[in-house]
């Protein structure tokens, strides 16, 4: 083989790092909209302007329409994303702090979930085809979530062993309401007290 030969760059191989490059960026433009969309409507609710959503994240409107043709594929994303982060970091705190703590803190961070959510509810119940599974995915994902996390505090005696995960998440999701400058703050007492009351009948150690 000449040095000529030997000097040629395989084009296939050109081509596929170039691929991986764009998908990368791709893939970058999306999570900052997806990122921003989630600020938007934690602040401004699920209906806000597109534009809003756009100049958060840095982007032309026309790349938000790009990614999300309609508004609603776009709120469908952002909550299915914010249901996998959320799953996730059960996992994460059940291997980092003991079985109470690691309930209590994923409780919290379930409220947080939950404020991003305003205007949700609305959206749901409009008929538009893109919210129709994401009931059902709320409650796929975070039941199983949450049951291994009760699970692992009842082995461990420190909650009783009868709690319901879909009623917990329920009673705090009517926790969650609260509103005006200290709405945030009663949340959270307000989780706190519900989960004392977990400890309620536990069997003794």
């Amino acid at each position: 083989m000449n040095d000529k030969s030997a000097k040629q760059t395989n084009p296939s191989k050109s081509a596929d790092g170039i691929e991986r490059r764009v998908r990368a960026d791709a893939q970058r433009s999306t999570e900052a909209l997806l990122e921003a969309a989630k600020s938007v409507f934690a602040t401004s609710g699920v209906d806000a302007p597109v534009r809003e959503v756009a100049e958060k994240a840095g982007v032309g409107i026309g790349t938000v329409y790009r990614n999300f043709p309609k508004r609603s594929d776009l709120i469908a994303a952002v909550f299915r994303r914010e249901v996998d982060a959320c799953v996730a970091e059960a996992a994460s705190l059940s291997e980092e702090h003991p079985p109470r703590e690691a309930l209590s803190r994923w409780l919290h961070r379930y409220t947080q979930f939950i404020a991003t959510k305003k205007g949700l509810a609305t959206a749901l119940h409009s008929g538009d085809p893109a919210f129709e599974t994401l009931p059902d995915y709320f409650r796929a994902n975070f039941e199983p979530a949450l049951a291994s996390l009760l699970d692992e505090a009842a082995t461990a005696r420190e909650i009783h062993g009868d709690v319901a995960p879909y009623d917990l998440l329920r009673a705090i999701g009517n926790l969650s309401v609260a509103t005006g400058e200290d709405g945030a703050a009663h949340t959270k007492r307000m989780v706190d007290l519900l989960i004392k009351g977990l400890r309620f009948g536990a069997p003794a150690a």
